[in-house]
């Protein structure tokens, strides 16, 4: 629903990548995949500078770009920001990264898939040939939930690549947004036999997605990209006991390592070479991401690190209206 009516319409244009980089995946995944990108009204792409969306999960980049009841959808927030000034025209690319485990973290993994591979050695390069945009200095990414963290770990790993990030109600803390979601899921494996391939099968079999397995589904997706165990089904390899719930260090050290207020004490030298990054987390965040966002931002300042951190008063739903502040300070680091 356009909140502005008299704001030009953008274009979407779709196009299909058949990716070399996603045939390993364990999880039999297509590797063909949609990536919707917006070109602003007036515009053909050319010298605009390049944003990413990686969505949270359960979704692909496409549903962005969908029709959205009570609210404005993606590309008509862009409209409204480009059309009032409050943001320069730049390029919007909506990747589909959706798997069967219900997503991903933007990350390299065995069982889940290339990822990180995905996004920078297919998807950029062809949209950024496609419609002449982007480029070095002039590339940044964002989202939010699980695209949060896709964007604050691709700002870790990747600074060479990307000019720009921001990271709305990021994954990290691992302790605190992960390891309460277990003894949940080790209640729903006990009455599968403790078998992890017998509850995807009846996952899947189900005529009914109930929202609770959902989070077990995500439960789940999180071992494949942390440490996934190649000899798995689907790669998937628990880091706490099936009987007693305890943790296996091995396992979770495997999980912490990529947990970015871990990261960013190793890494946080290449974070300076952005344009702009942007934090930001409910302070209610019902899955504890805020205290993990403090400690990042906590970081960031003992290092040095210019970012802009916010926490505002929400929760972890339905805080698209995020964007209007991030997208502009993205747009304009990106447009110098």
């Amino acid at each position: 629903m356009r909140r502005n009516q008299a704001a030009p319409r953008g274009t979407i244009h779709r196009l299909t990548l058949e990716s070399d980089v996603l045939k390993t995946n364990m999880l039999g995944d297509p590797t063909a995949r949609e990536i919707d990108v917006y070109i602003p009204a007036g515009q053909t792409g050319a010298g605009l500078p390049l944003l990413v969306d990686i969505v949270g999960f359960t979704a692909g980049g496409p549903a962005h770009t969908n029709w959205k009841n009570f609210g404005e959808n993606v590309p008509e927030r862009l409209d409204r920001l480009i059309a009032t000034g409050e943001m320069p025209p730049c390029v919007v690319a909506f990747p589909d990264c959706f798997t069967k485990l219900g997503g991903n973290q933007y990350i390299n993994s065995a069982a889940v898939g290339q990822w990180a591979d995905f996004l920078i050695e297919e998807c950029v390069p062809l949209v950024e040939s496609k419609f002449d945009c982007g480029g070095t200095g002039r590339r940044g990414i964002f989202g939010k939930s699980s695209g949060g963290y896709g964007s604050i770990a691709h700002a870790l790993l990747y600074p060479d690549f990307w000019a720009a990030a921001a990271c709305h109600s990021g994954d990290m803390a691992f302790e605190l947004c992960y390891l309460p979601e277990f003894p949940r899921l080790l209640r729903k494996l006990a009455k599968c036999e403790n078998s992890i391939q017998k509850w995807l099968e009846g996952f899947y079999a189900a005529p009914k997605t109930k929202d609770d397995d959902v989070h077990d589904l995500m439960t789940l997706a999180m071992c494949a990209t942390y440490d996934p165990d190649p000899g798995a089904y689907w790669g998937v390899r628990l880091p706490v006991t099936m009987h007693t719930c305890e943790i296996i260090p091995e396992r979770w050290q495997n999980f912490m390592k990529w947990d970015p207020c871990v990261m960013v004490e190793t890494r946080w030298e290449g974070l300076k070479k952005l344009k702009a990054l942007w934090v930001d987390c409910g302070s209610i965040d019902q899955y504890n991401l805020v205290y993990g966002a403090r400690r990042l931002h906590r970081a960031l300042e003992s290092h040095g690190v210019t970012h802009v951190y916010e926490e505002f008063s929400d929760d972890h739903s339905s805080v698209d209206y995020r964007m209007d502040k991030s997208l502009p300070h993205l747009a304009k680091a990106l447009s110098t």
